[in-house]
């Protein structure tokens, strides 16, 4: 095990963690997740969009799965609050008569009471009761979210003593939110499932621009944490973690 080669590849690494919308691009092939959640959040998407509704997709990212569902662009809305991001979606979306609206604070969304049918949101932050203001009587909302002990092993593998930053993202807890909001649970699932990274390279880029979940993370402070992967990786072939997502179908 070169030490030095391998400070200097994952530095490299560290130095390109720099994401345009949400494209994970440069670590495909090199790691694995979400192969097989029990749910599929665009089927599901997709069994309550019809042509006529009036959809918002709630921080959209970089609008990458809003277009892909192909909606009537003049029933179609967004909102997203992380500058590169709006960057992105002023460009992208704007032009082809998508309403979008930059917003960071999800419980202020810049739309009038009951305006959509539908509303959706993927990991992305919301508020359930702005949700519940949003829709318009029998509306839908969609939402696939990660739980408060997503990658936490992962986490404790480099940061020891990091605490969880989002504890109370759990589907009990978030469930029981909907429905004081004055919500009808139509559909929710939990799941847990491993997320796996083949080279310490790609999971250096990765917890970089996940920074919210491995807070104060870097080559050098956690260099011989790394190395300990590094041994994993040689032994097994991969390092193996814990994703933690819920699904959450709801009706106004």
């Amino acid at each position: 095990m070169d030490r030095d080669y391998l400070k200097r590849i994952w530095k490299q690494e560290e130095e390109a963690a720099h994401i345009h919308g949400w494209d994970f691009s440069h670590i495909q092939g090199r790691y694995e997740a979400e192969q097989d959640l029990p749910w599929d959040y665009e089927k599901l998407v997709r069994k309550y969009l019809k042509s006529s509704l009036n959809i918002l997709d709630y921080d959209t990212g970089g609008g990458e799965f809003l277009l892909s569902l192909n909606h009537p662009y003049d029933k179609t809305a967004a909102t997203e609050g992380y500058p590169p991001n709006v960057k992105l979606c002023q460009e992208r979306l704007m032009p082809l008569g998508i309403s979008f609206k930059e917003c960071a604070n999800p419980s202020q969304i810049p739309f009038k009471d009951e305006t959509f049918d539908l509303i959706i949101n993927r990991h992305g932050g919301f508020c359930t009761t702005e949700v519940f203001r949003l829709l318009c009587p029998n509306g839908m909302f969609v939402t696939e979210q990660v739980g408060g002990d997503n990658e936490h092993d992962l986490v404790e593998l480099v940061l020891p003593k990091a605490e969880k930053p989002f504890p109370h993202l759990k589907l009990a807890i978030q469930r029981k939110k909907f429905e004081e909001a004055g919500f009808e649970i139509v559909q929710a699932e939990e799941a847990y499932r491993p997320i796996k990274f083949y080279d310490v390279g790609a999971f250096v880029w990765f917890a970089h621009v996940i920074e919210w979940e491995f807070p104060d993370f870097s080559v050098d402070r956690c260099f011989e944490q790394l190395l300990k992967m590094q041994q994993i990786v040689e032994k097994d072939g991969f390092v193996q973690g814990t994703i933690h997502r819920y699904l959450i179908i709801a009706k106004k």
